[in-house]
């Protein structure tokens, strides 16, 4: 049997960051000030933020056998996170295209090519063993059933739902813990309050990320809210697969509600300090002292 303390199952990519003094407009040719290069996606980030916040970690996901699949699967390997669950192909490795401003604002572009969602039974995940999993949506096939290896296990499930689309709503009804943005809450009741309200009707704890205003959260019939950390962004880039990946690893540090709740909320703050989703994942150390 193995065993970590996180499996995070879902989305990996390539990420390019452009840092830019403006969001270019139609037509508009504009020339970057920087670039970084780095893997990224939801889910893979959080496996390297728990592995750097001193955890051991597994990714479940998907790689093309491309340059990008090569560099980022390295990139996994090197920080800890265990790849053994990664499923490798001859679609592309996705990519992610970032243009960011100097106050932290950004835009993206993605691009999948003809990578599709991974079966059920791509991953055999039985010989492994994991305090807490995470899954972002992307993946909802094979995360449906590690979800059912959960249950069986009484192992805590968080779902990151950063946007409403297939993959979250397969899963929304199947966690422990909703965890999502505000753009999620809004697209699924109109406004936040009306969210939190709607979305406590079927998931034991809800939480939802609101960038600078903090967040707020909903366990049982009790609720409440936690400000952020007054930070200076430099790039919002990878601030909530920050939060999200350490919210599963203090689940699996056993911390008490309102500690897990700042642990996971200095991650997210961290990771707005540096430029870049990836780079941006706060080390032990770093974390620590921030805390």
């Amino acid at each position: 049997m193995k065993n970590v303390d996180v499996l995070c199952v879902g989305h990996a990519c390539y990420d390019l960051v452009f840092s830019v003094s403006h969001h270019p407009g139609a037509d508009e040719k504009i020339v970057a000030d920087s670039l970084l290069s780095c893997g990224g996606g939801p889910a893979a980030n959080a496996a390297v933020c728990v592995s750097k916040l001193g955890l051991t970690s597994a990714f479940a996901g998907y790689l093309g056998h491309d340059l990008y699949g090569d560099k980022h699967l390295q990139e996994l390997a090197d920080v800890g996170v265990n790849t053994q669950f990664i499923v490798r192909g001859s679609s592309a490795t996705p990519l992610s295209t970032v243009l960011v401003k100097p106050d932290g604002q950004r835009c993206l572009i993605n691009y999948k090519g003809d990578t599709q969602v991974l079966a059920a039974d791509a991953v055999d995940c039985a010989l492994l063993s994991a305090k807490a999993m995470l899954f972002d949506g992307h993946e909802p096939f094979l995360s449906l059933a590690l979800l059912e290896q959960a249950r069986q296990r009484n192992t805590p499930t968080i779902l990151d739902a950063g946007s409403l689309h297939q993959g979250t709503l397969a899963l929304m009804h199947e966690v422990d813990y909703l965890v999502c943005s505000e753009k999620f809450a809004i697209q699924y009741a109109g406004n936040v309050q009306q969210a939190l309200s709607e979305l406590a009707g079927f998931a034991p704890v809800v939480v939802i990320t609101l960038g600078e205003q903090g967040l707020i959260w909903q366990r049982g019939k009790e609720h409440g809210a936690l400000p952020a950390y007054p930070i200076t962004a430099l790039d919002t880039t990878g601030a909530g697969d920050a939060f999200h990946g350490a919210f599963a690893a203090a689940l699996a540090l056993g911390l008490d509600w309102q500690a897990l709740l700042r642990y996971a909320s200095a991650a997210g703050a961290l990771c707005c300090t540096q430029m870049g989703a990836r780079l941006g994942l706060p080390g032990q150390q770093d974390h620590a002292a921030f805390l």
